[in-house]
Order: structure tokens, then C-alpha cells, then sequence
């Protein structure tokens, strides 16, 4: 099995419980692993999965709709992506929230999940 990492993906989106983080938005950084059968698979796109193709999901789930949670956002992102592209057999989402209203010094929030066909 394969392995494609699309990593640092930087989106301004408007998510977060508070009314102020729905209306000013902020930055959000995603990281997305597939893992994909391309070995031996040649050296065509259709023996893989194409990830500008999985940029573009996850750019529109990011700017295009609202999520309270980053949680919400990162299973929607991984249930997306394996039903979009059926050669995914495992996919991993992290999303980055490296500005979250947190009363404190820290380097990043994120939440992570990872969905298996």
C-alpha cells in the first residue's frame, strides 16, 4: 500500500462555536493522508488518486460551508474523500486551528481522524 501526504493546506474559513469566529473566520491548515494500491499500477493517473482533485474537496468543505467543530470538519473531509474516490483505502485528516480563541500561549490545536474502507 501507498501512501500520498498532502500536507499544510491553508484555507481562511469560518468555523468555531462562537458567534465572532463565524463572522471574522480565520486560518486553517489541513494535512491529508491517502493510502492508495499504486504499486505496479504504472504511470497513469487512473492507477492512483489524483490530489489536485483532493485539494478541491477539501478546499470547498473548508471555505464553502460552516462547521462548529474542527472534529465535524475532519470526518466530513475523511467520509468525503472515500466516497469521492473509490482507489482510497484509508485516508487520515488532520485540521489545524492554530489561532483557536484559547486563553494561552500554545503552538496549534488540531483534531485528527482516520476512516478505512
Amino acid at each position: 500500500m501507498g501512501r500520498i501526504v498532502l500536507e499544510g493546506l491553508e484555507f481562511y474559513g469560518r468555523h468555531g462555536v462562537r458567534p465572532e469566529e463565524g463572522r471574522l473566520g480565520a486560518r486553517f491548515v489541513v494535512d491529508v493522508e491517502l493510502w492508495v494500491g499504486f504499486e505496479g499500477g504504472g504511470d497513469r493517473l487512473e492507477g492512483t488518486v489524483d490530489y489536485a482533485a483532493v485539494y478541491r474537496v477539501v478546499a470547498e468543505a473548508v471555505t464553502g460551508r460552516r462547521f462548529y467543530l474542527i472534529e465535524a470538519l475532519a470526518d466530513f473531509l475523511a467520509q468525503t474523500l472515500l466516497e469521492q474516490f473509490s482507489r482510497l483505502e484509508r485516508v487520515r485528516v488532520r485540521v489545524h486551528k492554530p489561532h483557536a480563541p484559547i486563553p494561552g500561549v500554545f503552538r496549534d490545536v488540531y483534531a485528527e481522524t482516520e476512516r478505512t474502507r
